[in-house]
């Protein structure tokens, strides 16, 4: 029987961190809406409350039915989530004069409590709330507080419920409380009798069981990207159903210098049963004359799907279309605000599902990215795929800026091979979250040999991130930086400028489109 927590969502931003922090101790959870009915399941160990941009105070506040939870489950209530316990139970919250943001530290601690075992006093803790708890409900105790607030951690009474409720006025998911991660373990492991048992060898054994289950002995067709998260995913796949699982693989003209070669030796090289697909000058003809994103965006989304839709037409005994789909896309398209299971379209690829009458199977839809590759790992998957840095959908369409002709690729695949070829031989590639090559739409005055010269500029992007929400610039070195320049001016003919781009995200995005 596998063990779950559940983590209700209050629309918190820090809703996945908490989620990432459960999974990092090999114990799996899930997140749903504070508003969807909470199924009695076997397996279930334990709730998590988050925390909330609202108030209890509001008069539309964010409300579940604790007097009906309380004791069924042992519970643990971030911030907003504790002062809903207090409001709801018999105690008291009020709006504080102003918000306390920021580090604080633990004080009066009652060390004796399972939930403290091995954390310091004044162990510092992250605080983000405007409400503050004046009184607990009946048969409730403070097991410790901060300089500034006498309750920032308080529990059920020892005897009051089957199941204890604890509550933090802190974020015990952010890396700035220190001893967070033990915290949420010791919740886990002390209170909630977690094993930790949840780890990718599992994750793989289950989910290849599903897949066979859930296929029988019909066929299914994957669209691959070259991307980590369609190569796990055809792995998994692939180990479950052999050959009767069908991958296309196809060239839309905007992928980087030689990649379509390299990625589809590599899937022929896993034992895959692929389809190579030239479909170049149908993308190229599709984007003549456009220059505005969205609309470039909408012409390869298009032009994707009648070339899927075309291929899978030759194929026969497919009842299955498979997708890379992973967690957080899965839970930004549920809303606090109701329930929803609705997919974002542009990860539903076009509405392909629909578009083939296929029933679909996302082997994936439950992981993380980090999970993915640890996933990847498991199945043995070669690192050059699972260490791509991230590439979008669209490809090089939306790293050149304005109208795109095969012309623009071809001078930007060249740039950018020189880019990362240089990352990968400098030992950066790894260093670096995501790195990209832009080509403008302007050009600008140089000087080669005794000539003059009008011709193009380049924007080389390097980032550091972790799951892509915010990024910081790369501080690659000067050094690096001028090598690379120069052997794109020199080696790539139509380029005379090279800048880097140093901003973050936010307000910067880390594409360019």
């Amino acid at each position: 029987m596998k063990e779950k927590v559940l983590i209700l969502d209050f629309g918190s931003q820090y809703t996945q961190l908490i989620a990432r922090r459960v999974r990092e101790l090999n114990v799996y959870c899930e997140i749903q809406p504070y508003n969807k009915p909470i199924t009695e399941e076997d397996g279930l160990k334990a709730l998590i409350l988050s925390g909330s941009p609202f108030s209890v105070k509001d008069d539309n506040a964010l409300r579940i039915p604790l007097q009906e939870l309380a004791g069924k489950y042992p519970i643990l209530a971030i911030c907003y989530g504790a002062q809903l316990v207090a409001d709801e139970l018999g105690g008291e919250v009020a709006r504080s004069h102003k918000r306390e943001y920021g580090k604080a530290h633990l004080i009066n601690m009652q060390h004796e409590d399972p939930i403290f075992r091995g954390i310091p006093e004044d162990s510092q803790v992250w605080m983000s709330h405007a409400d503050h708890i004046l009184h607990l409900p009946k048969g409730y105790q403070i097991i410790a507080g901060t300089e500034n607030i006498e309750v920032a951690a308080f529990r059920s009474g020892a005897h009051e419920l089957p199941h204890p409720i604890y509550g933090f006025q802190f974020h015990p998911e952010v890396t700035h409380s220190e001893h967070g991660r033990q915290l949420l373990e010791n919740f886990l492991f002390q209170i909630a009798g977690c094993r930790g048992e949840w780890t990718p060898a599992t994750f793989v054994e289950e989910t290849v069981e599903q897949i066979k289950r859930q296929a029988g002995n019909e066929g299914v067709l994957l669209g691959l990207s070259g991307g980590v998260d369609s190569s796990v995913a055809a792995a998994l796949l692939h180990r479950a159903i052999g050959d009767r699982l069908v991958c296309f693989f196809i060239d839309n003209g905007l992928l980087r210098k030689g990649e379509y070669e390299e990625v589809l030796y590599s899937y022929r090289d896993m034992g895959l049963n692929i389809v190579g697909v030239d479909a170049k000058a149908e993308f190229y003809a599709a984007l003549k004359g456009l220059s505005d994103p969205e609309a470039k965006r909408k012409a390869i989304g298009r032009t994707f799907v009648e070339v899927f839709q075309r291929e899978a037409a030759k194929l026969h005994d497919i009842q299955w279309l498979a997708q890379g789909t992973i967690y957080p896309d899965v839970i930004e398209s549920v809303s606090v605000h109701g329930p929803s299971v609705t997919i974002k379209s542009h990860h539903n690829v076009g509405g392909l599902p629909d578009i083939l009458h296929l029933k679909l199977i996302e082997p994936l839809r439950m992981l993380f990215k980090d999970e993915v590759r640890r996933v990847g790992r498991a199945l043995s998957l070669p690192e050059d795929i699972l260490g791509r840095h991230p590439f979008p959908g669209p490809g090089l369409a939306i790293r050149i800026l304005g109208e795109v002709t095969p012309e623009k690729v071809a001078l930007l695949q060249e740039a950018d091979a020189i880019f990362i070829g240089e990352l990968r031989r400098e030992g950066l590639y790894e260093q670096v979250w995501q790195a990209a090559t832009i080509l403008l739409p302007i050009q600008s005055v140089g000087v080669m040999g005794d000539e003059r010269t009008y011709e193009k500029t380049v924007v080389l992007r390097a980032v550091n991130s972790l799951d892509g929400m915010t990024a910081e610039w790369s501080r690659l070195p000067h050094d690096f930086l001028a090598r690379v320049s120069n052997r794109i001016i020199n080696q790539v003919k139509g380029i005379n400028r090279v800048v880097y781009d140093i901003s973050t995200k936010p307000p910067a995005t880390i594409e360019w489109e």
